[in-house]
């Protein structure tokens, strides 16, 4: 039986969103609080555009699920309307762009008796399941070291007109651009023990943050590594890749979204896997996926989706470290 939805935040992301769901569901009713690409979307996908979230909510009984594509600083807003009005959610990364926010979400949601889902897509990438299980089941044996480096490019114009930029709105581009990776290396190696590093803005005039970092850490499991970021990348992005140095093996995974497998010893660690089938119908977000488990744990099925108490981690991290190294 399809479940009827509702999209909270019209922009692009949201166009992923919106594709998976009428093909296993319905959208039943859309808002953003820029009337007019409300309107432009809920005429894209047939369905009612609201200029009130609260009206949405309250009006249209027959919404079951709601997904938050809304800008960063406005998820935990959003999260815990919908959640107050009983329907389950599926928030875009990140859940929250500090611990405090995303606990009372974690905590409100429980308190109601309700499910909230975070947006992780590159745990869905085949190379990525596959190395957790590789970590997991003690096949690399003791992981000695490893490097996780991120170049994209924003430029000037990304910034323009929007809420991207701002630090109290957006909330750096290790939260905007680069969370789902942080979250990739906890959910890997688990917790991060100590760091120490630098970021600076190299050359963005129109936001209040970073452009650049480059940081040593040290896992609590003894593993030690490098994390370097970047968006000013020349004219495109380049890569986001992860290197691995364990007892039992070496492996790089990379690609202009960690998707593909340039490099492993010994050759049969990945022999399922093809380069080329590293995302899911080759695109960066597997929203396919993230919607099939979606479904399955609002459904009482076992789900990989993670939740709440999983997205927060993430966040805990990159919080850490801009109170710690600061510009």
């Amino acid at each position: 039986m399809k479940q009827n939805f509702a999209i909270i935040g019209c922009g692009r992301i949201a166009q992923k969103h919106a594709h998976e769901i009428i093909k296993i569901g319905k959208i039943v009713a859309v808002y953003d609080s820029d009337l007019q690409k409300g309107e432009a979307f809920a005429m894209q996908f047939h369905t009612k555009s609201y200029a009130a979230m609260e009206d949405m909510l309250s009006l249209e009984h027959s919404i079951e699920l709601v997904s938050i594509c809304s800008p960063n600083y406005l998820h935990k807003e959003h999260v815990i309307k919908c959640i107050s009005a009983g329907k389950d959610v599926l928030c875009e990364k990140p859940m929250a762009i500090n611990t405090a926010d995303a606990i009372e979400m974690i905590e409100f949601a429980k308190a109601k008796n309700s499910k909230l889902f975070v947006v992780k897509s590159t745990r869905y990438h085949s190379n990525i399941k596959k190395l957790k299980e590789l970590i997991d089941n003690g096949a690399l044996g003791k992981i000695y070291s490893f490097h996780l480096n991120f170049v994209w490019n924003r430029p000037e114009r990304y910034f323009e007109n929007t809420w991207k930029g701002s630090l109290e709105k957006d909330g750096g581009i290790l939260f905007t651009q680069f969370s789902h990776y942080i979250d990739t290396l906890v959910w890997l190696l688990g917790e991060v023990d100590n760091f120490s590093g630098f970021r600076s803005n190299q050359s963005k005039k129109k936001i209040e943050f970073e452009d650049s970092g480059a940081f040593a850490l040290k896992m609590k499991s003894g593993a030690i590594g490098t994390l370097h970021y970047s968006i000013n990348a020349f004219e495109k992005n380049q890569e986001v890749s992860l290197n691995i140095v364990a007892e039992n093996a070496t492996i790089t995974i990379g690609g202009e979204y960690m998707n593909d497998i340039i490099y492993q010893k010994p050759e049969s660690l990945f022999q399922n896997i093809k380069k080329e089938d590293g995302i899911s119908n080759h695109n960066s977000s597997n929203h396919d996926l993230i919607y099939n488990a979606f479904i399955k744990a609002v459904n009482g099925i076992d789900s990989d989706i993670p939740d709440g108490s999983e997205g927060i981690k993430s966040i805990d991290l990159i919080e850490k470290i801009y109170k710690t190294i600061l510009l």
